[in-house]
C-alpha cells in the first residue's frame, strides 16, 4: 500500500483516533467560546442574570434540601465555587461528546449545544431578575458554539482527506491554529466577563459612594473584657470579609441603591414603599447581632457576630398597620428568594433590622447591598433575606417561603450551643492546656459554659462579659492534661437555666443539637 494512500489514515467504524481528539477539542474550544460569549454579553446587558448563573440558579433550586445540606457540610462557603466547577465538568463532557458526534454525524453535535443553548435559556426566562435583554447572552451562546464547532469539525474532517502526507502536514497546521486560537479567544473571552461583572455595572463603585448616617440609636460600647486575648479564639466580632455566606444566589443581585424600593403589603392597613433615601435619613439604630446558619453542623462556623445599623422593622410595619390575624411577613429577595419569618419576631422588643450598614460600613455586595433584615434568634432560611424588596404581611397557614417549601421548619429558633476553638488540631503540650471557644443562645442569652475532659465532671469555665442576649460569648478555662489522648467536651446554660441538649440530631429540619466534642494529643 503506498505511504499516500489516504485509506491508511482510516480505521473501521469511523475516523481515525487522532481525528476523533481534535474533534473533542473543537467541541471543548466551541463550548468554551459560547459560554465566554454568552458571560461577557451578559456582564453588559444583563449584569444580575447571566446563562451560567440562571442555569446554576435552576441546579440550586432543584435539588433536594439534604442534597444541599450535604454540599453545605462537605464545602462550606465554597458550596457555589463547587457548583460552578461541576458546572463545567458537565458542560466539558457534553462539548466533548458534540465535537466527536459532529465529526461522525453532523449535526448531531451541533444539536447537542444547541440543546444546551435551549437550557440556558429556558434557566434565565424561569428567574426573577429576568429582562429582556436577559435572553440575548444564552441565544449568543448558543449560536457562537454551534457555528464555531461547525466550522472546527469542517477543518478535522478536511484533515482526514488529506492525500498527501505535506498535504495532511498543512491540514494539520491549519487545525493546531484554529482550535489552539479558538482556545485563546475563549480564555480571553472569560477574562474579560470576570473583568465586567467584577466591575459590577458600577454597583460597586456606587456603594462606596454611599455615606452611612450617624445612628439615631448607636449601639452599646463593648464591655471590657468581653473579647478574649486568646490565639486561635474567634474575634467577638466578626470581619465583613470573614462573615460566612450561604445562599441560593450564584450571582449576587446588583441593585442600584437608587432605584431599589422597599414594599410593604398584604394584611397591612397601607401599603407602604420606602427608598434608599427615605430609609437613611429615617432614624436609624445600631445593633451587635449574631447570626447563625440552619445548615451549621455542631462545632461549625456558619455563625458569625456583626454590628449592625438599620431600621427597626417594627417601626415600618406599624406605619403599615398590621391587621387582626397575621401571623408571618414573607420577605422577598430581588432574586425571587424568600423567608417567612413569625411576625412577633418582628414586632417585639428585639433588634429585628431593615439593615443597611455591617461593621461601620454599608452591606458587602455579598451581605445583601443595598439592604437586607437581621433577625436575632432565629436561623437565617427564615429571616435574614439578604437584598430585600419586599415585606407581605400574611399568614403561615396561607403562604410558604423557599426552605419551608423543602421540608424545613416553619419558624426556625436557632438552638443553644457552644463550640471550642481553641486548642486546635495541633498536639499540645501536655500539662496546664487552655480551652475557649464561644457559646450562643440568642434573644435568651448565655449564663454558663461548662467543660469536661475524657469521662471527668464538668468544670465551669470564665464566661466573659456578654454584649447582649442576641449575641454570642466567649469563654476560657485552664485545665490539665496528661501526656496521651484525650476528648474535651463542651455544654452551654441558657439565662433560663436550660442546658445544651447532648442528644445528637442533624441540621434537618430545623438545627443541629448535640455537644461539641475535640480529640487532643497532648505531648
Amino acid at each position: 500500500m503506498s505511504s499516500q494512500d489516504p485509506t491508511r489514515r482510516r480505521s473501521a467504524g469511523g475516523p481515525p483516533r487522532p481525528n476523533r481528539r481534535w474533534a473533542a477539542a473543537a467541541g471543548l474550544v466551541a463550548a468554551g467560546l459560547g459560554v465566554a460569549a454568552g458571560e461577557l454579553l451578559a456582564a453588559i446587558v444583563s449584569p444580575s442574570l447571566s446563562p451560567v448563573s440562571g442555569v446554576g440558579s435552576v441546579v440550586i433550586d432543584a435539588v433536594p434540601g439534604p442534597v444541599k445540606d450535604a454540599a453545605i457540610a462537605l464545602f462550606g462557603t465554597a458550596d457555589k465555587a463547587a457548583l460552578l466547577v461541576g458546572m463545567g465538568l458537565v458542560i466539558g463532557l457534553a462539548a466533548v461528546a458534540a465535537g466527536v458526534l459532529e465529526l461522525r454525524r453532523p449535526p448531531a453535535g451541533a444539536a447537542v449545544l444547541g440543546l444546551f443553548g435551549a437550557a440556558g435559556l429556558a434557566a434565565v426566562l424561569s428567574r426573577q431578575q429576568f429582562s429582556v435583554l436577559a435572553v440575548l447572552p444564552p441565544v449568543a451562546a448558543a449560536v457562537i458554539a454551534v457555528l464555531v464547532l461547525r466550522a472546527l469539525t469542517a477543518r478535522v474532517r478536511n484533515l482526514a482527506a488529506a492525500q498527501t502526507d505535506d498535504d495532511a502536514a498543512v491540514r494539520r497546521r491549519t487545525v493546531i491554529t484554529s482550535v489552539g486560537g479558538g482556545a485563546a479567544v475563549a480564555l480571553l473571552g472569560a477574562a474579560l466577563a470576570g473583568i465586567a461583572r467584577g466591575g459590577q455595572v458600577g454597583v460597586t463603585a456606587l456603594r462606596e459612594t454611599v455615606r452611612l448616617p450617624v445612628p439615631a440609636r448607636p449601639a452599646a460600647a463593648l464591655p471590657a473584657g468581653a473579647g478574649l486575648a486568646v490565639d486561635g479564639l474567634a474575634p467577638l466580632v466578626t470581619p465583613a470579609a470573614d462573615f460566612y455566606r450561604i445562599d441560593t444566589a450564584l450571582s449576587v443581585p446588583l441593585i442600584d441603591p437608587a432605584d431599589w424600593r422597599l414594599r410593604v403589603t398584604g394584611m397591612v392597613e397601607r401599603e407602604v414603599e420606602l427608598s434608599y433615601a427615605e430609609l437613611l435619613a429615617a432614624p436609624l439604630q445600631e445593633s451587635y447581632v449574631t447570626l447563625a446558619c440552619v445548615s451549621n453542623e455542631v462545632g461549625g462556623d456558619l455563625i458569625g457576630n456583626a454590628r449592625w445599623l438599620g431600621l427597626p422593622v417594627r417601626e415600618l410595619l406599624a406605619r403599615a398597620g398590621v391587621r387582626p390575624g397575621a401571623d408571618m411577613v414573607l420577605s422577598t429577595s430581588r432574586d425571587g428568594w424568600s423567608a417567612s419569618t413569625p411576625l412577633e419576631a418582628l414586632t417585639d422588643d428585639r433588634d429585628s433590622l431593615l439593615a443597611v450598614g455591617m461593621n461601620g460600613e454599608p452591606l458587602p455586595l455579598e451581605h445583601g447591598f443595598p439592604v437586607r433584615l437581621v433577625v436575632p434568634g432565629l436561623y437565617g432560611y427564615v429571616s435574614a433575606t439578604k437584598w430585600v424588596t419586599e415585606l407581605r404581611v400574611t399568614r403561615f397557614a396561607d403562604e410558604t417561603a423557599y426552605w419551608t417549601d423543602r421540608g424545613w421548619g416553619e419558624r426556625g429558633p436557632i438552638k443553644l450551643s457552644s463550640r471550642i476553638d481553641v486548642p486546635g488540631r495541633s498536639p499540645v503540650t501536655a500539662g496546664t492546656v487552655t480551652v475557649a471557644g464561644t457559646a450562643w443562645a440568642q434573644h435568651t442569652g448565655i449564663s454558663a459554659v461548662q467543660v469536661r475532659v475524657d469521662d471527668g465532671g464538668w468544670q465551669d469555665a470564665e464566661l466573659a462579659p456578654g454584649i447582649s442576649a442576641d449575641t454570642w460569648r466567649q469563654y476560657r478555662i485552664s485545665v490539665d492534661l496528661a501526656p496521651g489522648e484525650h476528648n474535651i467536651t463542651v455544654r452551654a446554660v441558657d439565662a433560663n437555666g436550660v442546658r445544651q441538649a447532648e442528644e445528637k440530631r442533624p441540621v434537618l429540619p430545623d438545627g443541629a443539637t448535640g455537644l461539641h466534642r475535640i480529640r487532643v494529643t497532648a505531648r
